[in-house]
């Protein structure tokens, strides 16, 4: 493993080639950090990319030919070494391609490169991105997904309850909840917005992570205590996860973009049936990406 860096005159970042795991972004004004540090009294990761699956599968198997095949969550991306592909004063790019290792757990073969790169028109602003190839001979089929976690409140100014998310939504978002092993129940939470904000309460996250799906939102902001956004994600993903760990009182939230979740409590179909997932022809390609704006 490996830490690469890049800097602007507004921000800069690390990024650990274990995972292409994003590690540190930082206001260069302020030396304000934005990321989760990954303690692990609280949650050991920072940034993970999820791949091949989103989230839990029913009772951590899925079937494809006939066959199952023991997934844990979130996939094994996260967990492996990509390979350095880019390294520029503006960009990084890494890869990870299938192995006999990565085909005992997901028989496909298959490039996944994630990218790191800053918007040349607003120095302010990370674009995250995902592309996968299918290098195969048949039809492919995945989940992707990021789990960014930011500091809130930024530098422990205050407590979390005194900050906001700003969603660009109206009135209100519905959320799934999780039901047993991590997947899906069927009921459903709405939270009322007040001009399009949700207070972090105390028990916020204590049904586990908020799963809004159907394109309610694209925007979410982390506000501050005068209800003012320091930090935006930015996504075209039809579905997202809000998160953190439950009754921790942890210091960061997740906003989470997804092209995938974790399987219904109820669940017994194929890797193809797996809801929001995507399939990919001999050769095709998936590109997709999120911004982080602070």
């Amino acid at each position: 493993m490996a830490l690469y860096s890049l800097k602007n005159s507004q921000i800069s970042i690390r990024v650990d080639s274990l995972g292409a795991e994003l590690k540190s972004l930082r206001e260069v004004s302020t030396d304000t950090e934005y990321m989760w540090d990954a303690n692990p009294e609280y949650w050991k990761r920072t940034s993970p990319v999820l791949f091949p699956v989103v989230g839990s599968l029913n009772k951590g198997v899925y079937r494809y030919g006939g066959k199952e095949y023991p997934m844990s969550q979130h996939g094994f991306a996260r967990d492996m070494e990509f390979e350095l592909l880019q390294n520029t004063e503006d960009a990084l790019r890494f890869l990870l391609k299938s192995s006999e290792e990565t085909k005992e757990k997901y028989p496909f073969d298959f490039a996944l490169e994630i990218g790191y790169r800053f918007d040349k028109t607003d120095e302010r602003r990370l674009i995250v991105s995902w592309k996968v190839v299918n290098q195969g001979s048949s039809e492919m089929h995945f989940s992707i997904g990021g789990h960014p976690a930011f500091m809130c409140p930024p530098g422990g100014d205050g407590a979390q309850t005194e900050y906001k998310l700003l969603f660009d939504a109206e009135d209100k978002v519905i959320s799934a909840t999780i039901g047993a092993g991590g997947t899906l129940s069927e009921r459903t939470k709405e939270y009322a917005l007040k001009g399009r904000m949700m207070d972090i309460t105390a028990d916020l996250f204590d049904e586990d992570a908020l799963i809004i799906e159907n394109n309610q939102a694209h925007t979410v902001s982390l506000c501050d205590r005068e209800g003012q956004p320091y930090l935006t994600v930015s996504f075209d993903a039809p579905l997202f996860g809000v998160w953190s760990p439950a009754k921790k009182n942890a210091p960061f939230i997740c906003i989470e973009p997804w092209y995938g979740r974790c399987d219904r409590e109820t669940f017994a179909g194929d890797l193809s049936e797996r809801e929001w997932g995507n399939t990919l022809a001999p050769s095709e390609v998936f590109y997709a990406e999120y911004t982080i704006a602070v």
